[in-house]
């Protein structure tokens, strides 16, 4: 056997959003890049601000000794206070370079987070529609993922969520503007979480943790805020990466923040920090951590965002298809006209449109498209949306 058997058991139910990105690459081959309408991955298409650029010519023509050498783990001390300065201005309360880890992107801070805390059989819990690879990062640590499913307006049964709650729950982990449908989670349905978790772990004797994963954050329409769950929550662990805010997807650059005043936080610190080691993470990229120093204010333009998201969803809405309007992100889910959404892919793609059907989050009955792509793709690809949606009793 060339690999374990149970990486093969994990790749069969593998991401569906690679798969379709993947199916993308041959389609544009065939047919042409632009005549290829992908939707599939949240890929940022837009390019990192200027002033990313001119601090990478910044750190290259003033060369600093000692800066491509091995780091504490945690991360550079000056680029962590920096990072600390921000949020302490963005959710009004005192952070200190001590309460911040660099991570290797967001994933690499979610990994981390499990290894630190979790123990073989804990379950953590997510709701649905969830971003896939919750459910890999849990089993790299031997953790469960328990699914809560949503209603139409995907808002999970918190009354559901208090039942679920035993001794082996450890955290929760929300995302928040949400992947795959673009939500905002209200501060009133924060505040209703909140007292979930505190009767539970009041009940099993243990802190659940919230692991609130915002990528996202920044990107936001219509006046919408993304409240802070570290003025609700102390036993808050905040997640970000600037892959999405400044397009840096490649770079790998994100960070975890751990509440000021979290209970026991300088062991919890020092144990993420040995994590961060023995993943093989070590460190976040020393070029990428300077970097983000002085832009960690900056992002992309939003409105460019916006107006796509307009277009899309006005199109689809107007071919005859049911849509979430999302009030972040770069994504909308769609409800399939179908009950099969992946018969319902599969008719898409013969328009050369290509989507993720919402079996790969946990939703079954959508599909969710990313419009992190040229305006160009939205516009062109709407006319052929409407010819799909006009011809689909031949599949009905």
């Amino acid at each position: 056997m060339y690999r374990s058997h149970h990486i093969e058991k994990l790749m069969q139910t593998s991401s569906w959003i690679r798969k379709m990105f993947e199916e993308g690459i041959e389609l544009k081959k065939q047919y042409g890049e632009e005549n290829v309408f992908d939707f599939s991955l949240g890929n940022p298409i837009t390019e990192p601000p200027q002033a990313f650029f001119d601090k990478l010519k910044e750190i290259a023509d003033n060369p600093v000794p000692g800066t491509h050498r091995y780091m504490p783990n945690q991360g550079l001390y000056s680029t962590r206070s920096k990072v600390a300065a921000y949020y302490s201005k963005e959710f009004d309360m005192n952070i200190n370079a001590d309460d911040v880890i660099m991570t290797v992107g967001a994933a690499g801070a979610i990994n981390v987070i499990l290894k630190t805390f979790i123990d073989p059989a804990n379950e953590i819990i997510t709701f649905a529609p969830y971003f896939a690879e919750y459910k890999f990062y849990a089993d790299n640590h031997q953790a469960r993922l328990i699914v809560l499913g949503s209603d139409d307006e995907f808002n999970p049964d918190l009354e559901r969520l208090r039942d679920m709650i035993n001794p082996e729950t450890a955290a929760i982990i929300l995302n928040s503007p949400h992947n795959p449908t673009g939500k905002i989670y209200s501060e009133d349905f924060i505040k209703e979480l909140v007292e979930v978790l505190e009767e539970g772990t009041a009940r099993i004797g243990r802190p659940i943790y919230i692991i609130t994963d915002e990528p996202y954050r920044k990107i936001v329409y219509d006046g919408y805020q993304n409240p802070v769950i570290f003025k609700h929550y102390k036993y808050t662990i905040f997640v970000t990466s600037h892959s999405k805010d400044l397009s840096l997807a490649g770079e790998r650059i994100g960070y975890a923040i751990v509440h000021p005043n979290m209970p026991f936080k300088e062991k919890l610190m020092t144990s993420m920090a040995f994590s961060n080691r023995i993943l093989g993470f070590v460190n976040a990229p020393a070029i990428m951590q300077l970097l983000v120093e002085d832009i960690v204010s900056e992002s992309v333009n939003i409105e460019e965002y916006k107006e796509k998201r307009d277009l899309l969803y006005n199109g689809l809405l107007d071919a005859g298809f049911t849509a979430y309007k999302p009030q972040g992100a770069f994504y909308i889910f769609v409800k399939s006209p179908i009950k099969n959404e992946i018969k319902m892919i599969e008719h898409l793609k013969k328009y050369n449109i290509l989507a993720v059907p919402g079996v790969g989050f946990g939703k079954r009955g959508y599909f969710r498209l990313s419009y992190a792509v040229k305006k160009d793709v939205v516009v062109k690809s709407l006319p052929l949306f409407k010819k799909a949606m006009e011809e689909l009793h031949f599949i009905k």
